[in-house]
């Protein structure tokens, strides 16, 4: 049985090692590492086969985070699940850190990919998922792209891809906040509609709320029952969740929170509690 509850406060923790990481740091990527919190909780610690002490492990679910400045996710997920010490966090950005600005595979155990130029991710997801195929392997790869990523063409090609080659052990996510650094994506390069362009290059698509635990648990074990396609969770989302100052503005793509931000912050993820 799925434990919504425990799932819905290790978000919660997520967002305050992401907030905290991010100030301490003194810059970084704070909306859209926020408006992922629960879809990558939900495939941490619900849906995805891997060992933090096996880091390598042959059967292990891949997760590759194609919107690779939202990296302070991505470490906080690695952090609280255990494949390396929390204190760590506290290096984000700094020189000889392994917690670089984008994630690096070379540095740091559970990241599977290099990641931080936009566009690329789903083709490197595709060709993890044609080999776990020729090795008859049953484990599954999860791709998380940001919603004005997809503006890069190279995405559409990898769609194609992905569907030409009936690649059922792919599932994309798209972190559909609707902002990225210049403004609303509908503004700079609309992208709509995501779900139907998704389906007519032969993808299975769900739409879900990206901040429903619920939903996304649900989405997540729908997809792993198609066939003979690749599957998209278009996940709307708000950026900057869980944070009312920084919810919905496009000025927190890649601002990191002030001291005095965090205190507010924190509070607000308590309950009124410091």
């Amino acid at each position: 049985m799925v434990d919504i509850a425990f799932l819905k406060e290790t978000a919660k923790n997520l967002r305050i090692e992401i907030l905290k990481m991010l100030t301490n740091a003194g810059s970084g990527h704070t909306g859209g590492s926020l408006s992922a919190a629960d879809i990558v909780t939900a495939l941490y610690f619900y849906k995805m086969r891997h060992d933090p002490k096996n880091p390598q492990w042959k059967e292990r679910d891949r997760f590759i985070l194609s919107k690779g400045h939202a990296a302070p996710v991505l470490y906080a997920v690695l952090s609280l699940s255990g494949y390396f010490d929390k204190s760590l966090l506290n290096t984000l950005r700094q020189i000889n850190s392994p917690l670089q600005g984008h994630p690096c595979c070379k540095s740091l155990p559970g990241i599977e990919v290099s990641t931080g130029s936009l566009g690329q991710g789903l083709s490197v997801a595709n060709g993890i998922a044609m080999g776990l195929k020729l090795d008859s392997s049953s484990a599954r790869v999860y791709c998380l792209l940001g919603d004005g990523e997809i503006q890069e063409g190279q995405v559409w090609e990898a769609a194609m891809t992905a569907s030409h080659y009936k690649l059922d052990n792919l599932c994309a996510i798209v972190d559909n906040n609707d902002l990225q650094i210049d403004g609303y994506c509908s503004e700079v390069m609309n992208i709509s509609p995501i779900d139907e362009k998704f389906k007519a290059f032969g993808w299975n698509v769900l739409k879900i709320d990206g901040h429903k635990m619920e939903e996304i648990v649900e989405a997540l074990d729908e997809v792993e029952k198609i066939k003979g396609k690749p599957s998209l969770i278009l996940a709307k989302t708000i950026k900057g969740k869980g944070v009312s100052i920084f919810e919905g503005k496009a000025k927190y793509h890649g601002i990191a929170p002030t001291q005095e931000e965090l205190k507010i912050a924190l509070k607000e993820l308590n309950n009124g509690k410091n």
